[in-house]
């Protein structure tokens, strides 16, 4: 399994929308879980600090989050989100993949 993760950030004022939208995205959503599975993503958490969001997800392939960025349910969700998110100066979504430097698996105790 290959492990990534990302950093963004909310506009101020934006959290409990964005909170909303993703607990209800089971319901409201079932096309875009069936796209994260099928692009290979085994598993997405975030979580929030402040404006501060940090994404934690597990692949099966290197392609998995090309496939969902580039698919037009992840473009419908994309375009609902954006107005929550901090931009950048293209009015991008600001996100930055962060680098792994440490990873345990201690196994059993003995």
């Amino acid at each position: 399994m290959i492990r990534r993760a990302f950093t963004m950030r909310l506009k101020p004022g934006a959290l409990e929308e964005y909170r909303e939208h993703h607990d209800t995205l089971p319901e409201r959503w079932p096309q875009l879980l069936s796209e994260i599975r099928d692009s290979g993503i085994a598993q997405i958490t975030t979580f929030q600090n402040g404006l501060d969001l940090f994404l934690y997800s597990e692949i099966h392939d290197e392609q998995a989050w090309d496939k969902l960025w580039h698919s037009d349910v992840h473009r419908r969700w994309a375009e609902l989100m954006q107005p929550l998110m901090h931009l950048d100066e293209n009015g991008i979504v600001q996100a930055g993949e962060l680098t792994e430097i440490f990873h345990c698996e201690p196994g059993p105790s003995h």
